[in-house]
């Protein structure tokens, strides 16, 4: 059984060999940074005891938390309550051993990598997905940027024309024989003014629908692909902690131990196996949703900024009636369509 699986997992890896790439595949990121998310995931502790000493410590070494005080160095037999409080202690004793183990096991694993002393398990076209998205996303957070951008100068243009709109409006007043010509002008800057408006309601949306897509969306895919990552070291981790113990003595013990790498191999090649196809199923779906939003918002964006540059006010209002937009009242008071970023 287990020549058979390792032959079966042997089919699925790349050696590393001199700087540690894998045929066409790109690097991954700094060593310091992989070793860092090996580290991050710690033991979960929620318990009201704690450990005393290392992990080669003994069972006398537990210290429940909530006592607050240092051991008695009495002889009084431990009642119910301590051998409960030893209990919960052991158990959290096993979690953090178990917990060093495996970080060990796999930041040896790691360094094989990095190094080209081993091998590691890769899904070329899954893993090129995986590239695509970050880079998708790279870009989409640019055009995120440059969006809220052009939402500030666009707010900054018409609170100008605004103030501008009022200044002919009240020298038209005040100015007989340019009445007329301050009018006209004063018009001008407002009908400006209701344009902008509405176009700065279609560029907003546009910016928060990009938003949403890009934190949330993406983002969330791409916290299945970090874990999908982890179950990966691990799974390689595991596999070559097995295949050495393969080559050594078949005595009593060593099959016991081999046993038993062999179950732990087996969960971590079902975790690994799992979310492989979750990373797999929400990257299809990321695309669906991605060309369909995409499709409603540049769609949007070209005809409400053509509308705007052509003059065209009643276009300019059927393309925020067709994509359901609604502007402020006039009038409204704060927050502006810049606060709403």
């Amino acid at each position: 059984m287990t020549d058979g699986i390792l032959g079966k997992a042997a089919t699925m890896e790349i050696p590393i060999h001199g700087n540690g790439e894998a045929g066409q595949l790109p690097e991954d990121d700094g060593l310091e940074q992989d070793l860092q998310q090996v580290m991050v995931s710690g033991p979960n502790l929620n318990e009201t005891s704690i450990v005393s000493g290392g992990y080669g410590g003994s069972g006398d070494g537990l210290i429940p938390t909530g006592s607050g005080r240092h051991p008695s160095h009495n002889t009084t037999p431990a009642g119910p309550g301590d051998e409960v409080a030893r209990g919960i202690a052991g158990e959290k004793f096993d979690i953090v051993k178990k917990w060093g183990i495996n970080t060990y096991k796999c930041t040896k694993q790691l360094l094989s990598e990095r190094f080209g002393r081993g091998s590691r398990t890769v899904d070329l076209e899954l893993e090129l997905q995986i590239e695509l998205l970050r880079e998708t996303k790279r870009k989409y957070e640019s055009v995120l940027q440059l969006g809220r951008a052009l939402t500030a100068h666009l707010y900054s243009l018409l609170q100008t024309q605004h103030a501008l709109g009022d200044a002919f409006a009240d020298l038209s007043q005040k100015s007989p024989e340019l009445q007329e010509e301050f009018g006209y002008n004063a018009e001008t800057q407002k009908l400006l003014c209701k344009n902008g408006e509405t176009l700065l309601g279609a560029v907003n949306f546009f910016v928060s629908s990009i938003n949403t897509l890009v934190t949330k969306t993406m983002e969330d895919t791409l916290m299945t692909v970090k874990q999908y990552e982890a179950a990966r070291l691990e799974y390689d981790a595991y596999r070559t902690d097995l295949e050495e113990l393969s080559l050594g003595p078949r005595d009593a013990g060593m099959r016991g131990r081999l046993e038993s790498a062999q179950a732990t191999f087996q969960a971590h090649r079902d975790k690994y196996e799992k979310l492989r196809g979750d990373v797999a199923i929400k990257l299809k779906f990321l695309e669906e949703n991605k060309i369909k939003v995409m499709h409603k918002q540049l769609l949007l964006f070209h005809n409400a900024v053509s509308a705007y540059f052509a003059g065209n006010q009643k276009q300019l209002e059927q393309t925020l009636q067709q994509f359901n937009i609604k502007l402020r009242p006039p009038g409204a008071e704060k927050p502006s369509w810049l606060e709403e970023q």
